[in-house]
């Protein structure tokens, strides 16, 4: 079998990625993404990006077997219309989905579409969190195909999913592979009553981790997030949280040298287009080589859960 050789590319991409508020109705929640992704197009956007779970209301606030009725297979009637658009508009689309895999077996998906709507891969979310209102383990699989880079007809491209977006480890397996746009498709927001103590702290934490992995790695990071307050019914029909979750949206880029270089607002449905200078990736690192400069014969410890004998 002849090997692909990987060609890193350069020059100036333009990405755009969505943010927008869900409903109950998957269908019209489907079309306003669809409506949007057509917009970046229409904007230069050559690599769009969806927010996480985007057809949905963020149905994780609560443990509730009626949910999985909300996933689907992939391929499927979603990435067929996913895979016409960006055919229609020779575009690279991330999307985020809820993925049957088989009965029992769920993941919070990412399906990779190159420029001639050909499906290049699917990044299943790796880090699982179990939070209030964010009961995610409940609902998916750890995801099983470790982390990837694809090199698309724009630019090579990393995706990521939300809570990995908190581990260095990921986004530097990911940059390895030669990744010069790291996508985390994102759903977080505050919970309202903490809002006044923790929001700011909470927001610019988020904020600061994706930059610092930018930094770290030489690369672009693009976080598309949602927006809205989502209050989830239970089966009696009652919200199971009073207050839900205010999802904070203001999706931003951030360059190879840790600066945000756009951001959108908060409870604004927004289209955020911007270029990207994969020149820029080049000379970062070059001229700050953290790659270079790994001491990769002393970090085995990272394959442990913690370093016993060392604490001591």
């Amino acid at each position: 079998m002849k090997r692909r050789i990987s060609k890193i590319k350069n020059g100036v991409v333009r990405v755009g990625l969505t943010q927008m508020a869900c409903g109950a109705d998957p269908a019209i929640n489907f079309e306003t993404q669809l409506r949007l992704i057509e917009r970046a197009a229409k904007g230069g956007a050559r690599i769009v990006c969806t927010q996480e779970l985007f057809r949905s209301q963020y149905f994780c606030q609560s443990e509730d077997h009626q949910f999985f009725k909300l996933a689907e297979k992939i391929p499927g009637p979603s990435t067929d219309a996913l895979g016409k658009l960006a055919k229609k508009h020779r575009i690279v689309i991330v999307a985020s989905l809820f993925e049957k895999r088989a009965a029992g077996v769920y993941h919070n998906t990412a399906v990779i579409f190159d420029a001639d709507g050909s499906i290049l891969g699917i990044y299943r979310k790796m880090h699982i969190p179990d939070d209030p209102l964010y009961y995610e383990k409940f609902y998916f699989t750890p995801g099983d195909t470790g982390f990837r880079a694809w090199e698309t007809k724009y630019a090579k491209i990393g995706v990521l999913i939300c809570w990995d977006q908190w581990f260095p480890e990921a986004a530097r397996l990911t940059a390895l592979q030669g990744a010069q746009i790291i996508f985390y498709p994102t759903a977080i927001g505050w919970h309202p009553g903490e809002k006044a103590e923790f929001g700011q702290a909470q927001h610019e934490s988020w904020e600061m981790i994706q930059r610092s992995h930018a930094l770290a790695n030489g690369c672009y990071v693009c976080a598309p997030n949602r927006i809205g307050v989502e209050k989830i019914l239970g089966v009696n029909g009652k919200p199971v949280n009073a207050d839900g979750i205010e999802f904070w949206g203001r999706s931003f880029v951030a360059a190879p040298n840790g600066q945000i270089v756009a951001k959108a607002h908060t409870g604004k449905e927004e289209v955020l287009v911007t270029d990207c200078d994969l020149e820029k990736v080049e000379f970062s690192r070059t001229h700050w080589p953290f790659l270079r400069d790994r001491r990769i014969d002393a970090y085995g410890d990272l394959m442990k859960r913690f370093s016993e004998e060392r604490s001591r």
